[in-house]
């Protein structure tokens, strides 16, 4: 009975110590979690104004992460074990998964990559293949776009790391190349001078850089010619409508023609002029 009354006694010991040991963890858990919180707020208030929002984001990512998993293993130490065994078998399991995520690990290499070349930010409007939309997220392993019809798409950082990729809000303005045809009749002088009155009546057209006009050469029905123009990124969507209709107005005024294509058929120089009638337009009502 002794002997039954010791091992009871030893059990209660056991069982009250992993309890104690129990609360303890789950104490440094939760002090972890608060801290991690702490942590990542004052991460957020110091880098608001010294850092851009990517930068900010990762920081506060980083110090939320860290400070947690800190906690956690000093809970797991606090349970009784071995923080050499731990260090050890998180190195296995990193391996093991390494080995079994490789597109991940990929994805994970080329955002750092990204994240230390900077070639957008947050907030910025990108294009990656066929894909325009307005940067909402950038993480380790992807990034999250919103598109103009409001939708959500998330591209791998591989992808992105090897496809070409286009920043429209990386500079302050943005140029607007209009590409006209205009009659081979016309003074392609006057059409110039008729091209730059539109862009100076226009308050969206930048001064500076000054309105460019190239000659593209000589078309099948018009000649091509290049008018571009410069304005704020802001008002890149506003001007790009609005200088069309007012060049298409300006042309018009003058008298200046906008071809559409025409078509010649020869058959040989044996041939025979193809004949031609005209139809009256009474016979044309009736039928």
């Amino acid at each position: 009975m002794e002997i039954i009354s010791s091992a009871f006694d030893f059990a209660q010991i056991m069982s009250s110590g992993l309890a104690l040991s129990l609360l303890r963890a789950l104490v440094i858990v939760v002090i972890g979690y608060v801290l991690a919180r702490i942590a990542s707020l004052a991460m957020q208030r110091v880098f608001k104004e010294a850092a851009n929002r990517h930068h900010a984001l990762l920081f506060e990512r980083g110090a939320y992460y860290l400070v947690v998993g800190l906690f956690v293993f000093a809970a797991m130490v606090e349970l009784g074990f071995n923080p050499g065994v731990l260090l050890g078998a998180a190195g296995i399991l990193t391996i093991a998964i390494g080995f079994a995520s490789q597109t991940s690990m990929s994805n994970l290499i080329s955002g750092l990559f990204l994240i230390g070349e900077q070639p957008f930010g947050i907030g910025d409007l990108i294009q990656v293949g066929d894909t325009i939309g307005e940067v909402l997220s950038i993480d380790l392993l992807s990034i999250k776009l919103r598109k103009f019809d409001n939708t959500y798409v998330r591209i791998p950082n591989e992808t992105l790391l090897k496809a070409e990729v286009s920043t429209f809000t990386k500079f302050p303005i943005r140029r607007i190349d209009l590409q006209i045809g205009v009659a081979y009749k016309e003074d392609i002088a006057k059409v110039r001078e008729v091209l730059q009155e539109t862009a100076n009546k226009n308050p969206l057209c930048l001064e500076e850089p000054q309105p460019l006009f190239i000659f593209r050469g000589f078309g099948d029905s018009a000649i091509d010619l290049q008018f571009s123009v410069w304005v704020r990124r802001e008002e890149y969507l506003t001007l790009l409508n609005n200088i069309q209709m007012e060049i298409k107005v300006a042309f018009e005024k003058y008298g200046i023609e906008i071809p559409f294509p025409h078509r010649t058929l020869y058959t040989g120089s044996v041939t025979e002029p193809f004949p031609v009638t005209l139809v009256p337009d009474y016979i044309k009502g009736a039928e």
